[in-house]
């Protein structure tokens, strides 16, 4: 869960359905504080997971009663996905952090932590589809034997 209308919808579209649902949000790597001038510290700004992220998000599960959890990520994220986007930009290429997030961080680290938790899905507000006829006979089998994670 990020905070955000799309990761808050799709818990609340679970739980309305019966799952039993945990709320996750990543603590992503951001930029150290700077020295500016004047010797005042700029702080870092982190867009993704600030702390009035994770203030909304925790309310959001809090509101539809649900366990939520902010799991640190800031290493693996910095090492496969902000530091492999800067040897690929020095070496000429046009990198997509994203494509790297996705792969190792969001569907890697937190699936796996979300299975250590028993969930069965992860669930998020990326990348939705909606499946008619034989697609959906790969759904999950029911609210009542799967945990989600959002």
């Amino acid at each position: 869960m990020s905070g955000g209308v799309d990761s808050s919808v799709a818990a609340a579209l679970l739980v309305e359905q019966g799952y039993d649902v945990v709320g996750i949000m990543l603590r992503l790597w951001s930029e150290p504080p700077r020295p500016q001038l004047g010797g005042e510290v700029e702080a870092a700004n982190n867009r993704c997971c600030s702390v009035e992220s994770v203030h909304d998000a925790r309310a959001v599960a809090d509101r539809l009663g649900i366990p939520f959890y902010v799991i640190d990520a800031q290493a693996p994220f910095k090492q496969q996905v902000v530091d492999g986007w800067i040897a690929d930009y020095a070496a000429g290429l046009t990198p997509n952090p994203c494509l790297s997030c996705n792969r190792h961080i969001r569907f890697g680290f937190l699936l796996d932590y979300a299975r250590s938790l028993g969930a069965s899905c992860l669930a998020t507000g990326h990348y939705a589809r909606i499946r008619r006829g034989e697609a959906s006979a790969r759904r999950p089998t029911g609210p009542s034997q799967n945990r989600a994670s959002a």
